[in-house]
């Protein structure tokens, strides 16, 4: 006979706190706003890094605390505290009384979900520690054997468990598990006096089972060193406005950065974005569909709820070229008028939400990925990204290639090296001529940025053909 053990034990645990009296005490400190809520939080954590053959960090941590906000038209009241019990939450709760009295109907709470996307106890301590150091010792070996060019081996493992439980002054309470795991594998090649790197990591919202796996690490570093011998053979990027051509799957956090933080409810509710205001206007071509779905399994964004409680969902951002709605949070929401879209995201507990992507993708057309190469003729094709940055109220952004390729009649030509791509979101979309019938998401290790704080998530697109981009090259 098996025991099924309650997650939420790792909350209320020590006699300080129980369910029942979060109820009470939320319901007291929050009893004249119109939203809010007591966001609890357990999270074990723990990394490993190896390099140059040996174990150089390895570290273990585990954090519980709790988030109090209060929501008054437009103010929010916040407090934190990383030790969960009923005097610190009192305590917590007297920031609240700062605010002004709620002058309208609280609104509904979320609606209720069946569907659980992660369940189970902490599963750090399922594989041991000599285990975890061994397969790093695995990687780095195989990765060395596979090419006298190797000079160095550079893998990163790390996995996190966390349990979060929301309670609103009006009794709802919804609680979730959220396991992540993530495999890094760097390697760095030479010859002939010089030397490139390449890159590739994986994981998502599963136990580390999966990275255990040969098949899934052999993988990670067949990519890693393809990637870093193809940029040994690279020559100078050309520089000027071309045809660019950017590949399935990670290409997306291109349109993660230059459109999605664009699309967001806070932007547009204060008219800092670009596209506010723009509802039911063309800012895409034909074809062009892009959405948002924390409720997709396994993957790195995604959340059986948000960190507000509401159900995480599929929202059409932009339907064939139209602009249908914006990402929300239930703040932003309220005051716009619409509902809110699941989207409403933090960083921890010491953290109040905001509107946040979870995964970001364009929906896969009619071209064979073969003939938008042939109809580019010439240009670049970005089959990798590096770092970039964006402007919201603009969208212009830039972003750096960490692979690509001449475009040359029709084919894949010489991989080229320091090519960034230069453009802005809102007029980007517009020149899309192509669009793949290959779509495929993210590895699993986006993480995005804003306001300070950064959480997973995921980006995905198919193949696309963008006509007048502008490259910023490194050829004389």
């Amino acid at each position: 006979m098996s025991i099924i053990l309650d997650p939420r034990r790792f909350l209320y645990r020590d006699g300080q706190l129980d369910p029942d009296g979060a109820l009470r005490i939320t319901a007291e400190t929050l009893r004249g706003c119109d939203d809010g809520e007591l966001y609890l939080q357990y999270t074990a954590s723990e990394s490993f890094g190896f390099d140059d053959g040996r174990l150089k960090t390895a570290d273990f941590n585990t954090q519980a605390g709790f988030g109090l906000r209060g929501v008054s038209g437009e103010t929010t009241a916040f407090a934190h505290a990383n030790e969960i019990s009923e005097a610190a939450i009192r305590r917590a709760g007297e920031t609240m009384t700062l605010l002004d009295p709620a002058k309208g109907d609280r609104p509904a709470p979320p609606r209720r979900t069946n569907t659980s996307l992660y369940t189970g106890d902490d599963p750090l301590g399922l594989i041991p520690f000599a285990r975890k150091v061994a397969l790093c010792q695995e990687v780095d070996a195989a990765a060395r054997a596979r090419d006298p060019r190797v000079a160095q081996v550079t893998v990163g493992l790390s996995g996190s468990w966390s349990v979060v439980e929301i309670v609103r002054p009006d009794g709802f309470v919804a609680f979730d598990v959220r396991p992540l795991v993530r495999l890094n594998v760097s390697i760095v090649v030479e010859s002939n006096g010089r030397r490139e790197s390449g890159f590739f990591g994986l994981g998502g919202r599963y136990l580390y089972d999966r990275l255990f796996d040969p098949a899934t690490w052999n993988r990670a570093i067949d990519e890693a060193l393809a990637q870093a011998l193809i940029n040994l053979e690279s020559v100078a990027a050309p520089a000027g406005e071309m045809t660019v051509v950017l590949g399935p799957g990670w290409p997306g956090v291109l349109l993660h950065e230059a459109i999605g933080h664009g699309l967001e409810g806070d932007f547009n509710r204060k008219g800092t974005s670009a596209f506010s205001g723009r509802i039911g206007e063309r800012v895409a071509a034909p074809g062009v569909t892009i959405l948002d779905d924390g409720s997709i399994a396994d993957r790195r964004g995604s959340l059986t709820i948000d960190d507000e409680g509401t159900p995480t969902q599929a929202t059409t951002l932009i339907e064939d070229g139209i602009l249908k709605g914006y990402i929300q949070d239930r703040l932003n929401a309220r005051l716009m008028g619409v509902a809110p879209t699941g989207n409403g995201r933090r960083e921890s507990f010491a953290h109040a939400p905001m509107p946040r992507m979870t995964n970001t993708f364009m929906l896969g057309g009619n071209d064979d990925p073969g003939e938008i190469l042939s109809r580019a003729k010439s240009g670049i094709f970005a089959k990798s990204f590096g770092g970039g940055q964006v402007d919201i109220t603009s969208g212009k952004f830039v972003f750096s290639c960490t692979e690509a390729y001449r475009i040359e009649n029709g084919k894949l030509g010489a991989p080229i090296k320091g090519a960034t791509l230069i453009g802005d979101g809102p007029s980007v979309l517009t020149k899309v001529r192509a669009i793949g019938n290959d779509m495929a998401l993210d590895e699993g290790v986006g993480i995005c940025g804003k306001g300070g704080q950064s959480v997973p998530a995921g980006v995905g697109q198919p193949t696309l053909l963008i006509e007048g981009l502008t490259v910023g090259g490194t050829a004389a």
